[in-house]
């Protein structure tokens, strides 16, 4: 590993960019993609060590941290270059290089950039090489990214500088001489791996000693002074696992640190039944065709949310996010079902696919104009926005594509790959529209196209395929309705940025609000009520007439005007109608009934 530049240009070959266009992506193109990553990450080293370059610091140099790292990868190459593509590591690097152009706060640099230190550290602890660097503590804890942390007995609150001296895969930790207190630890955390637990663990014996406290067996109450990554297992009968479960790393989450959050017992076992479950749902890759996984590709999954395991968990996954600065890994809170997490796994997995093509290819011009409709979000999007959920949920009309031959999900699976087809195929039609896609940007859409393009003539089941359209219509009704101002009166509807469908002009008061009929509409009620249900079960008549009466009070309610727009046109799918769904903003509200 150096951080010396290699005047070498990265050339993808083209049967691999003709995979990942189209949402796919065999272990060759994936591998092919870690190598960008990795030189992309060394760029951003060279650039960040030469801004620390003359940092005041308790701690040791990060000249020197960097070379303890760079005698780490002479001696374990492999190794030290995992712990370099570490989702965490490169969070790091991009909130430090926010740190130093001011785009970004936090305490003094010195005790982030002595993350450095943390680094060197596990890399040495890998390699077997030894070391002996000052580094940062946190209420006494030094991270190892990928293995753990190790906390100093009796360390007091807040940021001090502890001394961690490496020999032959052992670490031992202390307070620097001038400022003695807390208990040495002595740990070997390469050895020391977790997995999520599978059944409960023995409680230690009142008089076991101190070390007990260092193995993963002892509950984690007891484990104050090492607690090891646990790691997720992709079947029941696998070796130790390749994913992270990271609840432990300052530098896991989106952008500012994270102080850790210990998942408990109950809370790990449910993540590691849960994942087992999920992946197991996830065909194979296969070359270019979208919504595989391979769960090996995935670099670490950070829980969010909740430590302790609840009664009962959602069944829908309420918080899922990607950093493009960490390749391979997901912040998720965890659902109940494993369809549910199958499903974010593939569509998380595809951001960060399309965030690694992004760092090697300029693929759009965008001028970063919040305007554009996205199906799946409430909110108006920008032309990268755009790309990254057409992305996404092609290959995540994959993997619904691919349940629809598991006779457990056949029905589910039929709406949501039907929904998610004639979204996708919609948001490609705008991008190519934009003309403001590169020519990379170009193939990597007309390739989307042709396999969206190739599903769209796929036979779907008629119920589910008529309650996917009519999903599919709802929202974007709705959308208009409470982001797109009217037309001023007087003003050509085609003029620029007046509410046209292609160029809205947005309201100033538009507000989040929730999509509640994506996923009701999936399953539809035996015994409809509401108007909702009456809609999604086929009865459009009085699903209009349940509409009106919820209109009758609030004739502008949004959520209600939209499905009685599209009711309507089901009755009367005329030329007004389709106008009136165009620009549903125009539609003038019912009148309220006369007050008595």
């Amino acid at each position: 590993m150096s951080s010396e530049p290699r005047h070498a240009l990265f050339h993808m070959p083209e049967p691999l960019f003709a995979e990942l266009a189209p949402g796919g992506g065999s272990v060759e193109a994936l591998a092919f993609l870690e190598r960008g990553e990795r030189a992309r990450r060394l760029l951003l080293l060279r650039t960040l060590l030469g801004r620390l370059h003359g940092l005041r610091t308790p701690l040791a140099p990060p000249a020197e941290a960097w070379r303890t790292l760079k005698e780490a990868a002479l001696h374990a190459p492999e190794a030290v270059d995992r712990l370099l593509l570490a989702p965490s590591t490169g969070g790091w690097i991009a909130h430090m290089l926010r740190r130093v152009h001011g785009t970004a706060s936090g305490p003094e640099l010195w005790v982030e950039a002595g993350h450095l230190c943390s680094l060197a550290v596990t890399a040495s602890l890998y390699a077997g090489t030894g070391t002996d660097l000052l580094v940062p503590l946190t209420d006494g804890a030094l991270c190892l990214p990928g293995l753990g942390m190790a906390r100093l007995p009796d360390a007091g609150p807040g940021v001090t500088v502890g001394r961690a001296c490496v020999e032959c895969g052992e670490l031992t930790l202390t307070a620097p001489a001038e400022h003695p207190g807390p208990r040495p630890l002595t740990v070997r955390p390469h050895t020391a791996p977790a997995r999520a637990p599978r059944t409960p663990s023995p409680a230690p014996a009142a008089s076991a000693p101190d070390d007990s406290a260092l193995d993963d067996s002892v509950p984690e109450e007891s484990g104050r002074f090492w607690l090891p990554l646990r790691t997720l297992a992709a079947f029941a009968d696998a070796g130790p696992g390749t994913v992270l479960l990271d609840d432990l790393d300052p530098y896991r989450g989106l952008d500012d640190p994270l102080p850790p959050a210990r998942l408990d017992h109950a809370e790990a076992e449910a993540w590691q039944e849960l994942f087992e479950r999920a992946v197991a749902l996830t065909g194979p890759p296969q070359g270019a065709v979208p919504g595989r996984l391979d769960p090996a590709a995935i670099r670490a999954v950070v829980p969010w949310g909740r430590t302790r395991a609840p009664a009962t968990a959602p069944p829908t996954v309420q918080v899922s996010a990607t950093s493009g600065d960490s390749y391979a890994a997901m912040l998720i809170a965890r659902p109940s079902s494993p369809v549910a997490l199958a499903e974010t796994l593939v569509h998380e997995f595809q951001h960060s696919k399309l965030a690694a093509l992004l760092h090697l290819f300029p693929l759009l011009d965008d001028d970063r104009e919040e305007r554009y409709y996205a199906p799946w979000r409430a909110d108006p999007r920008h032309l990268t926005g755009l790309l990254h959920g057409a992305y996404a949920f092609t290959g995540v009309a994959g993997f619904w594509r691919d349940l629809t031959a598991d006779p457990e999900h056949a029905g589910t699976a039929a709406y949501h790959f039907a929904l998610r087809r004639l979204q996708c195929r919609l948001v490609v039609r705008t991008l190519l529209a934009s003309g403001r896609l590169t020519a990379s940007g170009h193939a990597l859409v007309t390739g989307l196209a042709r396999v969206l393009d190739g599903w769209l003539r796929e036979p779907v089941d008629p119920p589910a395929l008529a309650r996917a359209r009519t999903a599919a219509v709802l929202h974007r009704t709705e959308w208009r309705l409470r982001n797109v101002a009217p037309t001023p009166h007087g003003t050509h509807p085609d003029a620029p940025a007046t509410g046209a469908p292609d160029d809205p002009r947005l309201r100033p008061d538009r507000a989040p609000w929730p999509d509640v009929r994506t996923y009701a509409f999936a399953t539809p009620s035996p015994a409809p009520c509401g108007a909702d249900e009456h809609l999604a079960a086929g009865d459009p008549a009085a699903a209009l007439e349940r509409y009106a009466d919820e209109l009758a009070s609030d004739p502008a309610e949004p959520h209600a005007l939209a499905g009685w727009i599209v009711a309507r046109s089901l009755l009367d799918p005329g030329r007004a109608t389709r106008r009136m769904l165009a620009r549903p903003e125009l539609v003038q509200p019912l009148p309220s009934p006369p007050t008595p």
